[in-house]
């Protein structure tokens, strides 16, 4: 298996990047996310990568880092989601989103990407749950949870008061963003501080 390149930037556009490595120019699929971190052509860059193997071709997908390479394996594991779809889904939502959506069973988040309707989505949550680990939610803060729990006052409360008992953000947004958010602030800390004094998050 490929697992990265090294190389010349010869070309790149918004879903397909070309680098030549010691003279093999090796043309790669790649999340339209990925722009935003290579070089001009003409100077070196690395890229993670996946090789699909059909009867009929060899297609090879590109991405920034280590954490988007193992959300695409991820995601195309799920039965019905394509190396297409977790472009895709790639394109729309980092790494950590998407841990984020399948933790608190938000498939709606899903469907931002193009070409992945509602049971597509619901498959996914349903399918990767307890797949990813804490390391995968790592940088998610209270906005993100607002955007995909339920957004209420009692959640934006409760992060905050867990984050003033010493939390960081992200243990804290982890830990309220499994418990239901239409509970009032009293319960929603309490249950959360349960959850992290247990070593659960």
């Amino acid at each position: 298996m490929i697992y990265c390149l090294t190389g010349t930037l010869i070309e790149k556009s918004l879903d397909n990047v070309v680098i030549d490595v010691q003279g093999v120019g090796f043309s790669l699929a790649v999340p339209s996310t990925v722009q935003g971190v290579l070089p001009a052509p003409g100077e070196k860059c690395t890229l993670y990568t996946y090789l699909s193997v059909k009867e009929d071709a060899l297609d090879l997908y590109g991405f920034a880092d280590k954490a988007e390479q193992k959300a695409f394996k991820t995601l195309i594991s799920v039965s019905g989601v394509g190396p297409k779809a977790g472009l895709a889904i790639l394109s729309v939502l980092t790494p950590q989103k998407i841990a984020l959506a399948v933790t608190t069973g938000d498939y709606k988040s899903f469907t931002a990407a193009n070409g992945v309707g509602p049971k597509v989505a619901q498959r996914i949550v349903l399918e990767l749950k307890g797949k990813f680990s804490n390391d995968d939610v790592a940088g998610v803060t209270m906005a993100d949870v607002g955007r995909t729990a339920v957004s209420t006052g009692s959640v934006s409360q409760a992060i905050s008061a867990l984050i003033a008992l010493g939390y960081n953000q992200s243990q804290a947004a982890l830990a309220i963003s499994k418990l239901d958010p239409e509970q009032d602030v009293q319960a929603l800390i309490k249950q959360a501080l349960r959850l992290l004094a247990g070593g659960k998050i």
